[in-house]
């Protein structure tokens, strides 16, 4: 018994495409990394810790007077790449070499992060740019990191870089939440006040940031064993600055914990983490401040700075959905 296969018409021959469909359509590309889509949220988690470690080891840096432990950049000395031991080394080297170590790790999350993000042709143009912005985000801070070595930790640019750092975590975790979204119009899940408190918490977010830099570039822990305080200003009026503004954020922070009161449990559980976070960071930020501010309490705080940012971007993302 043999079987035939159909025949085509010769007329229609010429409108069929050799993947079978119709002549005119827009020919398939095959997804060559279809069988690694899997892996795209671990990723991006991974970035998202890393992005918030090197703030974490850049303080580390910072609290142990190491910024100057290698000499020059991109190498740690001149003629010396890596740190090395030798009777003349101090632990300062071995510092501020672990922190580019732990960039260039960062680095290579950054590129699986685009590979995976940018080449997802199911996702709409705007979520798969995001995909750049780690790397192009890398790249940026090992420049800044470059230029404050070569002009002796100038506070300008240290302040910059751990800012720069703050505002990473804050897009590493955007990507992240949309990584796990559709790509339809944003929905609001709450009222149009509610909001707004929520963008007004990430405006207060920018600034309590912003003056918690400043306070610790007037304080004893600025990055340099030389130059205790590199910031021309006053340490302890920065200080009771920077205090009122997150007793602001607080006021804000239970203005939105109210309003949110009836709304889903996704956002419920955001506003509440935030508050958890807030309260930490708080309560860390007093303790230093009233023990004479102890190194690993200042790097405790920066940590809490970093939470503090992608727990508010958590917050403000819950506030509206895509299909």
């Amino acid at each position: 018994m043999t079987s035939t296969s159909p025949t085509i018409p010769p007329g229609d021959a010429d409108r069929t495409g050799h993947d079978g469909a119709p002549a005119g359509a827009p020919p398939t590309r095959r997804d060559r990394l279809a069988p690694w889509r899997r892996w795209t949220r671990p990723v991006l988690v991974a970035n998202l810790v890393a992005q918030i470690g090197i703030i974490v080891t850049g303080g580390a840096v910072r609290l142990t007077g190491s910024g100057l432990g290698c000499s020059t950049w991109p190498q740690c000395h001149p003629g010396q790449f890596s740190a090395e031991f030798h009777p003349a080394t101090t632990y300062h080297e071995f510092v501020e070499f672990g922190n580019r170590t732990l960039t260039g790790v960062l680095g290579v999350v950054a590129v699986l992060a685009l590979l995976l993000v940018w080449t997802d042709r199911s996702r709409v143009l705007s979520y798969r740019l995001l995909g750049a912005v780690p790397l192009l985000g890398v790249a940026a801070q090992a420049v800044i990191g470059g230029v404050i070595v070569l002009l002796h930790l100038h506070p300008g640019w240290v302040s910059l870089h751990f800012l720069v750092s703050a505002a990473l975590v804050a897009v590493s975790l955007l990507l992240l939440h949309r990584s796990g979204e559709g790509d339809g119009p944003p929905v609001p899940t709450v009222d149009r006040a509610t909001r707004a408190t929520a963008w007004v918490l990430a405006a207060l977010t920018a600034a309590v940031v912003t003056l918690g830099v400043i306070t610790t570039g007037a304080g004893p822990h600025s990055g340099d064993d030389e130059v205790g305080y590199r910031l021309a200003v006053d340490p302890a009026a920065m200080s009771k600055l920077h205090a009122w503004a997150v007793w602001v954020f607080v006021a804000v922070l239970v203005l939105y914990l109210v309003r949110v009161r009836r709304a889903s449990p996704v956002v419920r559980r955001a506003a509440w983490l935030l508050l958890a976070i807030t309260l930490a960071q708080g309560a860390v930020g007093y303790v230093q401040y009233f023990t004479g501010l102890p190194a690993l309490l200042v790097g405790l705080h920066m940590l809490g700075s970093a939470l503090l940012v992608a727990g508010t971007a958590r917050a403000v993302l819950t506030t509206r959905t895509r299909a």
